[in-house]
């Protein structure tokens, strides 16, 4: 097959997709014959871009560069020059057809594609429309047929309206099993175990309902600032960035029911069943549910780091949030009454990701009793002395999870403290995990898309997320800050404060 990547010179593909690919090349799993072409609008030849993959390959690849390896998969690398917005009634694509044709031909190949979207989501309309226009996609191919997969990066739309609009302009060139909607927190290790962790361990399985579990955390933790990406990050904030998308999908992992199949359409059928569910956060609701905030200038680490309005490319009027916590609750049969506390930022004190599933406190006797009540009549209940179990399930950096239970301490006296029983990839596996691109264009490659949000989740996020943008649009309070390196606004710690829980710093 070919991956034709739109955007091809860019920053996603120099970082993510051509060292994936090569990867996956080194592990021996492309196809017999196949061909990464590269476009857009930088006037590269193929050589010129076998050394802009070879730059990123060297810095961001998980395995080194072998020089006989690099010499058969640079082979397989080519660059077309398009501009996919030159003005209507042009043919940008037909250079590329013509390149396409040759390529395949010369190296054997069927005729299948991949076409993959690195580019801004302003292009993703033009980009459909010109691969309709210049017949690059078979309306309904059958069997035998060459096949043409679309790959479609986040952020899909602005908000509901505009990703109806993308989701609509895709569905009038490709069917749906042809349509792969990456995210890749999804492709991670760690994430893909959590359906493993649930469905397949007896001990845990039955303790995941509002029963046994007081709460769940998920904490998507940045180091970084917004960096290089101030041009796209100014217009869209952390809920657009990262909650409609990445922290919802990990809320419908935790919480969907057991599918009856691990086949693509049961799966998401199940998260898509987590997101109906949601109750919905809009109007007045969202000032008690929800907390956003501004990095201001700090300390991260042993480094002095400036705030968000400082950064190159950001407005100065800038209301942009960079920091967002929601109390969110999933109303279902399950879950009610379960709160899920999401939150996530950039300029925290590390870099990390996170699942904690907070179980309910055991009963204020034996064990957990306060120390000075009294025996033998009525006393107010006090909060319980002994912290409650705890799974943690770490995404990143350190792949694994771990279980928090009480034990006691050696010794003639009973005293009680938390252990915690740990379970780590690179240890128990001795390798590093293979990273989430990889496995996300191997599926792709395969067809299986059980790991990409289907067209109904995607709507069904934005119609959960869209009110909150509202109601953050009309108002005119300054926004919250905090200062870099520290876990954000105060605020935040006052969203579980309320209902006496607190946040578990990763």
């Amino acid at each position: 097959m070919t991956i034709v990547i739109f955007g091809g010179a860019g920053d996603l593909a120099q970082r993510k997709l051509l060292p994936a690919l090569y990867n996956l090349h080194v592990d021996g799993l492309l196809p017999p014959t196949w061909a990464i072409v590269g476009t857009g609008r930088k006037d590269l030849t193929d050589d010129g871009y076998r050394q802009f993959a070879r730059d990123g390959i060297e810095r961001h690849s998980r395995r080194p560069i072998d020089a006989a390896t690099w010499a058969q998969f640079a082979s397989g690398l080519f660059f077309v020059n398009i501009d996919i917005a030159e003005p209507a009634g042009g043919r940008p694509l037909a250079s590329l057809g013509a390149r396409l044709d040759i390529i395949e031909h010369e190296r054997g190949e069927p005729g299948d594609r991949i076409y993959y979207l690195a580019v801004p989501p302003s292009l993703f309309i033009p980009v459909v429309q010109q691969l309709a226009a210049a017949r690059f996609v078979a309306p309904s191919p059958g069997a035998g047929a060459p096949y043409a997969r679309l790959v479609v990066e986040k952020p899909i739309g602005h908000d509901l309206h505009s990703a109806l609009a993308i989701t609509d302009a895709v569905a009038a060139v490709f069917d749906e099993r042809q349509v792969f909607r990456i995210d890749h927190y999804l492709g991670k290790e760690t994430v893909q175990n959590i359906l493993v962790l649930r469905f397949a361990n007896s001990i845990f399985e039955p303790l995941f309902n509002q029963k046994y579990v007081d709460h769940v955390q998920i904490t998507v933790a940045e180091q970084d600032g917004v960096g290089t990406r101030a041009g796209y990050y100014d217009g869209a904030g952390a809920l657009r960035d990262m909650v409609q998308n990445h922290l919802l999908q990990l809320l419908t992992l935790v919480a969907m029911e057991p599918p009856h199949a691990l086949t693509a359409d049961v799966v998401r059928d199940e998260k898509l069943q987590v997101l109906q569910a949601l109750r919905p956060i809009a109007g007045s609701t969202v000032d008690g549910c929800t907390v956003r905030g501004r990095y201001a200038g700090g300390r991260v680490g042993d480094r002095a780091v400036a705030g968000y309005l400082a950064e190159p490319g950001v407005a100065p009027d800038s209301r942009t949030e960079t920091f967002v916590a929601l109390n969110v609750r999933v109303d279902n049969w399950r879950w009610a009454g379960v709160p899920f506390y999401l939150r996530t930022g950039k300029r925290l004190p590390r870099r990390s990701s996170e699942i904690s599933v907070h179980l309910k406190a055991v009963p204020p006797i034996l064990f957990n009793a306060p120390p000075d009540a009294p025996l033998g009549r009525c006393v107010h209940e006090s909060s319980p002395a002994l912290a409650a179990n705890v799974l943690a399930i770490r995404l990143q950096p350190d792949d694994g999870f771990s279980f928090f239970i009480s034990s006691k301490i050696p010794g003639p006296q009973v005293r009680v403290t938390t252990v915690e029983m740990d379970f780590d990839y690179s240890t128990a596996f001795g390798a590093a995990s293979p990273e989430a691109y990889e496995r996300l264009l191997l599926d792709v490659m395969a067809g299986d898309a059980t790991l990409f949000m289907r067209r109904d989740s995607v709507e069904a996020s934005w119609r959960f997320v869209t009110p909150i943008l509202d109601r953050w649009a009309e108002q005119s309070a300054p926004l919250p800050e905090y200062a870099a390196g520290t876990w954000g606004p105060a605020a935040s710690d006052d969203l579980l404060q309320r209902s006496g829980r607190s946040w578990r710093n990763p």
